[in-house]
């Protein structure tokens, strides 16, 4: 058998066994030594034969560690459509954007098979036991860390190893500028508070993550939806037209990276020319960064805030998506807000307790921490791929995705402008839970999408998940279509 015939038969061989399940996205291919043991065939073969799958598709070359299967070239979805950034954009009144969130979370409260509403990684993709290691270690070394007073200021290990993190980021700050918070979303209270009051318009994203809805609800201000695009971000056209239109804007909160439900990355020129424009207009800019270490880019993404001179973008961050979901850490840097914000955080919360504060500082000052976010990207990249390709594969046609470049989640548009929370609650029913777009907007301009979790290892109860969820969207519409026919 000639050398061309038998590569092409043995990457025939590998490609079934990806086909059919038995290599899946993320598994090591055998070695080129071992390929040579293996089939008896010589070096130039068995490098031909890896090569010939990697420009396939099927293997991915990875530097000084050999080829890794991954997710063969997907069905072509269609991208989500670019906002129409002229249209006319009014001051939300509040329609019960609380109370809708809040019944959608209470009916997924119950048990379910497989939660695809969530935005977070599993359990399994957190350094469990590393992170316990270090916890037993700090209660031997501080028996006092659980009965004595929390530091007004937080634990100065921990801020001095975040900010040294945050020079990869663009940012040049000292450990007391930092203020230690309970997760991104009390640095986003915090913010707001700071900077607005009661009856105010602060500008968002739109769509956007719906716990700053009920946020700005809570405290009575009111949400102006800013056009976003799924590749590049908010609309700065819309927003600098917004600022003209709404002279009482008190602040702009954005998400610059991977932004929540969208997945879009401001690319750099975007993101000074947003603090620029903030900066002209004297209207805070509030940056949630909590998801950037989630983005495939080995080199860190700079930070919004990086180009701020004035003092005028507050910085909120979290490491509840990246390290630790139940650690609930956040931390924020107040610009020239930082005293007022000192002042709100404690007399809202007080402290946050130390102990958490001591085992994070350890690890994220070690390369453990570099070690584990290159796995975690690598994890959730291969999730993604696989989650993608089932929605195309199982999902009917007219479904348009943008593949977002890292982070947990996927933006799915249904077609025929299919109510998402008809899907919601047919799913439920089968024990499959999911994210409607309705949540993500005081409107309803978002119903007919979905935000759908990719934090979840691929299996085959996912697969099958996301096959009956295709199928339910598929009854709906069928349905959909029929009612005017049944009408007449």
């Amino acid at each position: 058998m000639d050398t061309q015939t038998l590569y092409r038969k043995l990457a025939a061989h590998y490609v079934a066994a990806i086909k059919a399940g038995t290599l899946v996205s993320g598994d090591r291919m055998p070695s080129v030594r071992k390929l040579m043991q293996l089939h008896g065939v010589s070096l130039s073969t068995a490098l031909t034969l890896c090569r010939h799958m990697e420009t396939e598709g099927w293997l991915e070359a990875r530097p000084r560690s050999g080829y890794f299967v991954r997710q063969p070239k997907r069905v072509s979805l269609v991208p989500l459509a670019e906002p129409k950034a002229g249209q006319a954009i009014d001051p939300a009144q509040f329609v019960g954007i609380h109370e809708r969130v809040s019944a959608i979370i209470s009916q997924g409260q119950r048990p379910v098979k497989v939660n695809l509403a969530r935005a977070t990684g599993a359990p399994e993709l957190y350094p469990e036991q590393e992170l316990k290691n270090l916890a037993l270690r700090a209660l031997r070394q501080r028996p006092d860390i659980l009965t004595k007073a929390c530091p007004p200021r937080g634990n100065q290990a921990f801020k001095s190893t975040l900010a040294k993190r945050a020079m990869a980021h663009g940012l040049t700050i000292a450990a007391d500028d930092i203020v230690v918070t309970h997760g991104c979303i009390e640095a986003l209270n915090l913010a707001l508070r700071a900077v607005a009051q009661a009856g105010d318009v602060i500008a968002v994203e739109s769509p956007t993550f719906y716990g700053l809805l009920q946020v700005l609800e809570s405290l009575g201000m009111k949400a102006l939806e800013i056009p976003t695009s799924p590749q590049t971000g908010i609309s700065l056209e819309a927003l600098e037209l917004a600022m003209q239109t709404y002279p009482n804007i008190k602040a702009v909160v954005v998400v610059p990276h991977l932004q929540n439900p969208l997945g879009s990355i401001m690319p750099d020129a975007h993101k000074e020319r947003l603090v620029q424009l903030c900066d002209a207009q004297h209207i805070p800019l509030i940056e949630d960064d909590s998801y950037s270490a989630l983005a495939n880019s080995e080199v860190p993404l700079l930070a919004a805030k990086s180009w701020d001179k004035t003092g005028n973008v507050i910085y909120c961050a979290s490491l509840h998506k990246i390290l630790a979901p139940g650690l609930r850490l956040g931390w924020m840097v107040g610009g020239r807000w930082h005293a007022r914000i000192n002042m709100l955080k404690y007399a809202q919360t007080r402290y946050n307790e130390e102990w958490a504060q001591i085992i994070v500082a350890e690890f994220m000052g070690s390369s453990a921490y570099d070690r584990h976010l290159r796995r975690l990207r690598s994890a959730l990249k291969s999730q993604r791929e696989r989650t993608a390709e089932a929605i195309a594969a199982y999902f009917p046609a007219g479904t348009r995705l943008t593949i977002p470049d890292g982070g947990v989640s996927l933006w799915v548009e249904l077609p025929q402008q299919l109510s998402s929370q008809a899907v919601f609650d047919a799913a439920l029913q089968q024990d499959i839970l999911v994210s409607p777009g309705l949540m993500f907007s005081n409107s309803n301009r978002f119903d007919h999408f979905l935000r759908i979790n990719c934090g979840l290892p691929y299996s085959n109860e996912l697969d099958q998940a996301l096959r009956k969820l295709g199928q339910i969207i598929a009854v709906l519409i069928e349905r959909k279509l029929k009612r005017p026919s049944i009408a007449a």
